[in-house]
């Protein structure tokens, strides 16, 4: 076998407080943050002058992790609409299995996020999706049952 894991998602952001809390309200942990530089960063994302800030998330059950990183130089670039529909092409949402939705859409819009469609019936799930800080699209699942 080749792989052995998916070890994280990268998101890249303007506002790092803003995410952290957006992604702990919902219920991951923060496993730490540090500044991010030097020649070895720079190989391997193939820019110049990197100096970043870094935060890693995991999930409750240890296996899901999201890496935050807020880029000081250079700029981070849009890749385009903040509020892009989900049909664009790209890494759209990221899935998460939940316990009581309408609470956690109810603590997430503390957090200024608010519903992409509307909370749906499906067979076998509750679920929506939630744009949050920095456009960022969370999919939320309830199992039914």
């Amino acid at each position: 076998m080749t792989i052995r894991r998916m070890d994280n998602v990268l998101i890249v952001v303007d506002d790092l407080d803003a995410a952290i809390a957006f992604f702990v309200e919902l219920g991951m942990e923060l496993e730490g943050r540090s500044p991010v530089e030097g020649r070895w960063v720079e190989r391997v994302i193939g820019l110049d002058d990197v100096r970043q800030e870094v935060a890693m998330l995991r999930t409750p059950d240890g296996h899901g992790r999201i890496e935050l990183a807020m880029f000081h130089t250079p700029k981070a670039v849009s890749a385009g609409p903040r509020n892009a529909p989900t049909n664009t092409l790209g890494i759209r949402r990221i899935m998460f299995a939940v316990e009581d939705i309408e609470g956690v859409v109810a603590r997430l819009r503390t957090h200024g996020a608010e519903l992409v469609g509307e909370l749906a019936d499906e067979d076998n799930y509750r679920l929506c999706y939630v744009r949050g800080p920095e456009g960022i699209v969370v999919g939320l699942a309830e199992p039914r049952g």
